[in-house]
């Protein structure tokens, strides 16, 4: 089970600042997001960059993680899935675990019941809150090919699940994590 992490994105609404930078207890926010991905479960863990890379490399202890930089990052989340699926195709995973850096309310114990789900190469599977569809998200590779033909803006996998609604397994995660973004200087004070 592969873990991809979305951390491409500029933060555009928050006057610029790369989310992946943030600081939460202590940290960059993406070596936090990418310790929840592994401790649920998911090896190896592949990191998508793309605003300020080379900062994120700098500052953050990425060790032991696969990066990737995807150099249309300011097109949308779905150009970067389309380089973290690119990048796991033919490394031998069976499905990957997509979570987003923005959100540190979702920890291991969410991503490890995600992972739970798992149940052949044509797996459909998300967190869900209270009975909504989040994140993170689990493909079989079987799904690969599709999810990236269909990944397109911000919207990232959005269209491909609302077609495939009939397939999609919801595991619910209300009791163990909080599908808060980090979007807006308003948000910030949810970072530790």
């Amino acid at each position: 089970m592969a873990g991809l992490l979305l951390a491409a994105g500029g933060g555009r609404r928050l006057g610029g600042r790369p989310k992946a930078l943030l600081d939460h207890r202590g940290r960059p926010l993406v070596e936090h997001a990418a310790r929840a991905l592994r401790e649920g479960g998911c090896d190896p863990v592949h990191i998508v960059l793309g605003a300020a890379a080379d900062a994120v490399r700098e500052r953050a202890d990425l060790t032991g993680y696969h990066l990737w930089d995807n150099p249309d990052w300011a097109l949308g989340m779905g150009s970067s899935l389309r380089v973290g699926l690119a990048a796991l195709a033919g490394a031998g995973a069976d499905a990957v675990v997509v979570s987003l850096v923005d959100q540190p309310g979702i920890g291991a114990a969410a991503v490890a019941r995600v992972v739970a789900a798992y149940d052949g190469g044509r797996a459909l599977a998300s967190a869900a809150y209270d009975g909504r569809r989040g994140h993170p998200v689990l493909f079989g590779a079987e799904r690969w090919a599709d999810i990236a033909a269909t990944a397109m803006g911000d919207r990232g996998a959005r269209a491909y699940l609302r077609a495939h609604a009939d397939a999609l397994t919801l595991v619910e995660c209300a009791d163990v994590a909080e599908p808060y973004d980090i979007d807006t200087p308003e948000d910030l004070h949810r970072l530790e």
